[in-house]
């Protein structure tokens, strides 16, 4: 885990006063350093994070899914029962009865296969979540963790600005050469130096944030539509199957059928509802993805800034 003693705190009196600074350096110079450079560590790790949120995103690629449930919910409606309804003896006699039954199993045959499509783009979405989601759990994980260390570094460094501040008051009112007025204003100038690197860490560590909450939001609503799919296809579609596969046998064999259509038909409806209702969900998927892009793209610009 990173360790947030190695940034902030370093800049402690205390420490301050034991560092060593390298032979080649001026010890003002990297004081200064320091003040400007804080949290480098954790800001360098939370761009590294951010880019493998971003290619875990972009291998996530949810408009099949949502295309496939579009042809589902516009093919649906097409089913006409009417074509079932009992005909005349001379519609039987100059086969317009049979042609009708043909027509509507050839609507139910299509139906069947943008289902078969959807159950198989579903497969190879759970046969990806599964290790995309532990992926992400991880880097989420660390991303949690580097903002965290970080949100410590701003109280740290709050708390020796103000001791500082104090120092250098305490100090001015005693200061009567030139060389001390001119070191106290040095060392004023090093804390306005890390007030501003202060802000950007916060700035940083909030971009961090909203982006490790949108993408949790994701995530969530990722498992939830693959839940619901998975319902919709082991009830919806297994009902829908079970009460439709009888009437298109009998309109295939007479043209028409001798069963009762209410229960067929209001499985329709409900398998219509439930691919309306996933068509939804995917939307609000894809509007989740979208906001986590922006967020990513929020954060880059943040750490970019830091880095340059």
């Amino acid at each position: 885990m990173p360790d947030p003693d190695r940034t902030a705190s370093l800049m402690t009196p205390a420490k301050m006063a034991r560092v060593q600074p390298r032979a080649a350096a001026n010890p003002a110079a990297y004081l200064d350093a320091m003040a400007s450079d804080v949290g480098h560590q954790h800001v360098a790790r939370l761009a590294q994070l951010r880019v493998e949120l971003e290619q875990q995103a972009q291998q996530r690629d949810y408009a099949p899914l949502a295309a496939q449930l579009q042809r589902v919910a516009d093919a649906l409606p097409q089913l006409d029962f009417s074509l079932l309804e009992r005909r005349g003896l001379l519609a039987r006699l100059t086969g317009k009865g049979r042609s009708a039954g043909a027509g509507f199993c050839a609507q139910y045959e299509q139906q069947k296969a943008e289902l078969a499509a959807l159950q198989g783009l579903l497969e190879g979405l759970q046969a990806r979540q599964g290790g995309q989601a532990s992926r992400t759990d991880l880097t989420l994980l660390e991303l949690e963790v580097e903002y965290r260390a970080i949100d410590k570094i701003i109280d740290q460094g709050a708390r020796w600005l103000q001791d500082m501040r104090n120092q250098l008051k305490t100090r001015g009112a005693a200061a009567t050469t030139d060389e001390e007025r001119q070191q106290l204003r040095l060392e004023a100038a090093r804390c306005e130096t890390l007030v501003a690197r202060l802000k950007a860490l916060r700035a940083a560590s909030g971009a961090a944030q909203q982006a490790h909450q949108q993408a949790q939001a994701s995530a969530a609503r990722r498992a939830a539509i693959v839940q619901a799919l998975q319902q919709v296809a082991a009830t919806r579609v297994r009902a829908w199957r079970q009460r439709l596969d009888p009437v298109a046998e009998d309109a295939a064999e007479t043209g028409s059928t001798r069963l009762s259509l209410e229960g067929p038909m209001d499985c329709h409806r409900e398998l219509q509802l439930g691919i309306k209702q996933a068509l939804a969900d995917c939307g609000q998927l894809q509007a989740h993805e979208a906001g986590l892009a922006t967020g990513l793209q929020a954060l880059a610009a943040q750490l970019q800034a830091m880095q340059a």
